[in-house]
């Protein structure tokens, strides 16, 4: 053989292995249903209407992050499609638009859908189909349930240990009061009440003096807060979502009751409840908080909030800064895309899931300094830090240090 038919040989050789190299790259991309070379079809459910319409303003936040990241290139090429309908916090609405997401419009997975009752009415059915239910908006403790519920995770801390943080601090500064507990009759308000029990321990029997439940049908909860302040009640624990949230300020200062009052970190934005209840009512009301608020001017110069208002102004200008229901839905948002770059060419629901409990030490720029995003195969609770705030003047203001949320610490 010549050396020129050698070399001739060898490059058609090289020519070969170099395609059958390009094939095994294009052979590596994986997909599953809602995703190709060119998108990533996301669902989500809301409720744009009815009793708890104030949330609504996340999917809004998540819709405007989306439309920058396309802007930006999109997540490795590929651009996002936001599917977001309304389930007016209806648990029946909920199932029929699951049915539509993952059925009709054919969605990789359903992310951050609002409501406890609402995700656990779809949840058994996310899982029989295996579309991930993804970073769910609400706190309930079933979502940390990677064996039973495989495909669905949960991303804000629970709702029993933020309620433990609570009788953490009562057992603290008011080890002998007589505690009131205004709570929603669902799993989310059940979830509260649980914690707040665990967290009193012995002394939950008689610490804890009245409890009174609202159905979300309701249209005003004032005649349980009344009665709460019948029994002698002089620590009164609010665990509601923002309408009700709203009411049970303004009917404790109409009583001119002055308890010491907790709210749950739900119901606590800035924009659509401390402000509507009067900033005059809601003077030392105690939560808990894991976001960032925009309106502490301890931020001004911080790199995270920066961003987040150049994203407003760009994106979502008739966002209100005040709702801190903005940054809830900014860093989900960024949580979700920081799964789907992992990801990389992989977009099966599998390897989604698979990446999304695979994540450490993620902070985000909207988060708290000190806390973080962690999950593991067996710990599909991302967020498990807290610390506490007092409201004064106009805004939140934090105290003390951050808390784990965690069991036995």
């Amino acid at each position: 053989m010549s050396i020129v038919t050698r070399r001739l040989s060898a490059f058609s050789t090289a020519i070969i292995l170099l395609a059958a190299t390009g094939d095994s790259a294009v052979a590596q991309k994986k997909y599953d249903i809602g995703a190709t070379d060119d998108e990533i079809k996301i669902g989500n459910i809301m409720p744009y209407s009815g009793p708890a319409s104030a949330y609504g303003v996340i999917g809004k936040t998540e819709a405007a992050y989306f439309n920058k990241i396309n802007a930006e290139g999109g997540i490795n090429g590929r651009k996002i499609r936001f599917i977001s309908y309304d389930d007016a916090y209806s648990p029946p609405k909920t199932v029929e638009q699951a049915r539509r997401l993952v059925e009709r419009d054919e969605v990789l997975l359903i992310f951050d859908p609002l409501g406890t009752a609402s995700n656990s009415a779809i949840q058994k059915y996310m899982n029989e189909k295996k579309v991930p239910q993804l970073f769910v908006a609400t706190g309930a403790t079933k979502w940390n349930d990677p064996k039973q519920f495989p495909w669905t995770m949960g991303w804000q801390p629970s709702y029993q240990s933020e309620g433990r943080i609570y009788a953490k601090y009562i057992l603290k500064e008011r080890p002998t009061g007589k505690i009131g507990i205004l709570y929603q009759n669902d799993d989310y308000g059940k979830d509260y009440v649980k914690g707040i029990r665990d967290g009193l321990g012995a002394k939950a029997a008689s610490m804890i003096v009245g409890e009174e439940s609202y159905e979300t049908t309701t249209p005003t909860i004032d005649s349980h807060v009344v009665a709460l302040k019948s029994e002698g009640v002089d620590i009164f624990i609010s665990i509601t979502t923002p309408k009700f949230a709203a009411q049970s300020i303004k009917k404790v200062a109409e009583l001119g009751w002055k308890p010491l009052f907790i709210l749950n970190s739900v119901g606590t934005s800035t924009g659509t409840v401390m402000r509507p209840a009067g900033f005059e009512n809601a003077q030392n009301i105690i939560s808990a908080a894991y976001n960032k608020d925009p309106t502490d001017p301890q931020w001004k110069d911080d790199a995270g909030i920066k961003n987040f208002d150049a994203f407003l102004t760009k994106y979502f200008p008739e966002g209100n800064r005040e709702d801190l229901f903005l940054m809830t839905g900014y860093n989900v948002a960024q949580t979700m895309v920081h799964v789907l770059k992992q990801c990389g060419d992989d977009l099966t629901r599998a390897n989604i899931m698979k990446k999304a409990a695979s994540i450490k030490s993620l902070q985000l720029e909207g988060l708290l300094p000190g806390v973080t995003i962690n999950t593991s195969a067996i710990d599909f609770a991302p967020i498990k830090q807290f610390q506490l705030r007092k409201f004064k003047g106009e805004r939140w203001e934090l105290f003390g240090d951050i808390i784990s949320s965690e069991v036995g610490e």
